[in-house]
């Protein structure tokens, strides 16, 4: 395929990722969106390879950088923009359990890196989490956790219809 398709390609998913994105400022929309958004990575990473993805997602991450609501352009750059990319390279070792911990271990520090980013920026502090009690930070952490792995689940899931319902459409379409 010809290098002009794929950039065309990638083009309309940064633009497609930005405009989701900005369905971040409604009201209860600050994880769900990101986490949707970063499906689209997905579709470049089935069609056109991790190369062509990962440049796709630097080009949505800086135009998302300057548009979308605070706490989900952080999301989205932080973890679920890159997210299909780095799964499809860790299941690549077929051994579960280092898979998982691997995933875990990034989500956990992308989870930490956006809490001190908001920390610095707007002043939160461990404090807030008090309405959950004494282990509110890590109540919540380990609730995100259980979440990440729906997630997870999920993506795969999404990869398996998307490659079973539209792959060979959107490969025609291409001309791949």
């Amino acid at each position: 395929m010809k290098n002009s398709i794929k950039l065309t390609f990638c083009s309309i998913i940064a633009a497609l990722s930005v405009m989701f994105m900005m369905l971040s400022y409604f009201p209860y929309f600050t994880y769900a969106v990101p986490a949707v958004t970063g499906l689209l990575v997905m579709v470049l990473v089935i069609e056109l390879g991790l190369r062509w993805a990962f440049a796709a997602y630097i080009a949505a991450s800086l135009l998302i950088f300057l548009f979308a609501e605070p706490e989900s352009k952080l999301m989205y750059i932080c973890l679920f923009g890159y997210y299909p990319i780095l799964k499809a390279i860790i299941e690549k070792f077929k051994k579960p359990l280092f898979e998982w911990i691997l995933k875990l271990l990034v989500f956990n520090a992308a989870v930490v890196l956006v809490y001190f980013i908001f920390a610095g920026l707007f002043g939160i502090s461990l404090e807030d989490f008090k309405a959950l009690g004494k282990y509110g930070a890590v109540i919540f952490l380990l609730l995100g956790n259980a979440v990440f792995v729906l997630y997870d689940i999920a993506v795969s899931r999404m990869a398996m219809f998307y490659i079973g319902m539209l792959h060979k459409r959107v490969k025609k379409m291409l001309k791949l």
